[in-house]
């Protein structure tokens, strides 16, 4: 096995470090979002309600975002490599469970575990990159990680919807086995373990807890709760689960020595904005793929292969031009991209209004995904690069992780919400006329909201704030406490800045731009 920090770019330990890492991270990135096009399926095999759906997509969401960061403290605490296999061996299991599963409540109940799997592997893939490789290759490293993840991400609806058109809706978890088991044996043989030689303290496990209550009570209280009414104990108790995880969560992190989110970390104005942007973006991202799939299988009498097919121009989209938005974004600065951005988004979607009984792909469909696409593709690599340009240097990795936790969070929110607002309920999901109606609200209302982020952007967003970024790169001496973790949840590509030192045992430099 090749010593951490030695693997060079293009040499056979090279390649089986970037198989076992793209491999590993494919399946926590296909997972979020290939279950899309089997929930009409699973509704139906179940005789489940809209907000057994609802759950099914956010059980997994809910423990992946709020533990995330506690598997990147992990990782850099014990071992990454260690902490990378137990959470693919972790998810393995889950997916069986999912497979497995006799009801709508023990699926559920296997994609929260299936989360805590992804929260342990997701993190562990890019740092284990980031410590392997040879610093002068670190960044062609990134690079193909990127680009191969970002293939796994966008064929996997169609393998999804293809799987349970011809077999059944169980084998989108199943066919997570074979890869888990090669990903176990490259490891095994190929990838070096490495460290934090800084990481010390005790791991912030109690923090993790209380964001998972404060995500799962208001999780809760929005599914299941708002429909009985805001009085109602469904709704009342949870609420107040949420507020006390939250008044914890504040609590333990100004007291724990080594806090999961450091302190200060939310100093900088830009950050915060960067993070509310980022908020705003992916939970239309997160309400859009949501509904999109169910609507065209609905209303539109898709086929699971079909519907995934169907969105698949957004995730072309957003690998052939994230690169070239993040270069736009150093050369002129972020503001442009993070106003035009969403405004893009915010028209894709009022184009979906589009989408109803009838509707043609060419005339209806297409254009909708076409711009969604363009706009999502213009600012995701700006958004990430400028949460990470506005953090201090030392809280790059940190702040990486933060920034992935906001995605998934805001997408856990979104399928929790745009139900809700639009009245979608019990098995409305199986009724065409109820449900384009629901639909087209609620891509109405996100388009709003897409609408408003890009007016923060415009009046928030510092065009300096990279060029700052570029002229004091970040050393590798000042490296986070807390292991990197890919900024952005789709897998589309990540740039790396020139200049800029890849931090020892943080994955910082994948969110940089050249």
């Amino acid at each position: 096995m090749t010593p951490a920090a030695a693997v060079r770019f293009g040499t056979g330990p090279g390649r089986w470090v970037l198989a076992a890492t793209v491999l590993g991270s494919a399946i926590g990135f296909i997972d979020a979002t290939v279950v899309n096009v089997a929930l009409p399926t699973i509704g139906r095999d179940f005789d489940a309600s809209v907000a057994s759906l609802q759950w099914t997509i956010n059980g997994y969401l809910l423990t992946l975002a709020a533990l995330i960061l506690l598997g990147g403290a992990l990782g850099d605490r014990y071992g990454r490599r260690r902490v990378f296999l137990i959470g693919v061996v972790w998810f393995g299991l889950a997916s069986l469970l999912c497979a497995l599963a006799p009801s709508a409540g023990l699926l559920i109940a296997a994609r929260v575990l299936q989360g805590i799997g992804g929260a342990l592997l997701t993190p562990g893939s890019l740092a284990i990159i980031d410590a392997s490789f040879h610093p002068e290759d670190r960044s062609r490293a990134i690079g193909a990680w990127s680009a191969l993840g970002g293939v796994a991400a966008a064929v996997g609806p169609l393998v999804g919807g293809w799987l349970v058109d011809v077999a059944s809706w169980r084998w989108i978890f199943l066919i997570n086995l074979p890869v888990v088991a090669v990903v176990l044996a490259i490891s095994a043989r190929h990838v070096p373990e490495s460290r934090a030689p800084v990481a010390s303290g005790p791991v912030d496990v109690a923090g993790s807890a209380a964001a998972i209550v404060a995500l799962g009570g208001l999780s809760y209280a929005l599914i299941e709760g708002a429909g009985r009414g805001v009085g109602s104990a469904a709704f009342v108790v949870p609420i107040a689960g949420a507020l006390g995880g939250l008044a914890a969560l504040a609590a333990i992190e100004r007291r724990a020595p080594a806090p999961i989110l450091p302190r200060g970390i939310f100093a900088s104005g830009q950050f915060v904005v960067a993070n509310v942007l980022t908020f705003v973006v992916y939970g239309a991202l997160g309400g859009v793929f949501f509904l999109l799939v169910v609507d065209l299988q609905t209303v539109l009498g898709y086929s699971p292969l079909g519907a995934g097919a169907a969105s698949l121009p957004i995730t072309v989209m957003m690998l052939l031009l994230s690169a070239r938005a993040g270069h736009f974004a150093q050369r002129f600065g972020p503001r442009i991209p993070l106003t035009v951005g969403p405004l893009l988004v915010a028209a894709g979607m009022l184009l979906m209004t589009r989408i109803g009984p009838g509707a043609s792909y060419v005339g209806s469909v297409l254009p909708a995904v076409l711009v969604f696409g363009l706009g999502l593709a213009g600012v995701v690599a700006p958004i990430t690069a400028t949460a990470l340009a506005a953090a201090k240097r030392r809280h790059s990795g940190v702040a990486s992780a933060i920034n992935n936790a906001v995605s998934r969070t805001a997408q856990l929110l979104a399928v929790a919400v745009l139900p809700l607002a639009v009245g979608l309920s019990g098995a409305d999901y199986a009724d065409p006329a109820r449900f384009s109606a629901g639909f087209q609200d609620a891509m109405l209302i996100t388009a709003i909201v897409a609408a408003l982020g890009a007016l923060l952007a415009w009046r928030a967003i510092d065009d300096h704030v990279l060029e700052v970024a570029r002229a004091h790169p970040s050393p590798a001496t000042e490296a986070p406490h807390c292991c990197g973790v890919e900024g952005a949840p789709l897998g589309v590509p990540e740039l790396v800045l020139e200049g800029s030192s890849p931090s020892e045992h943080g994955g910082a430099s994948s969110h940089r731009i050249r």
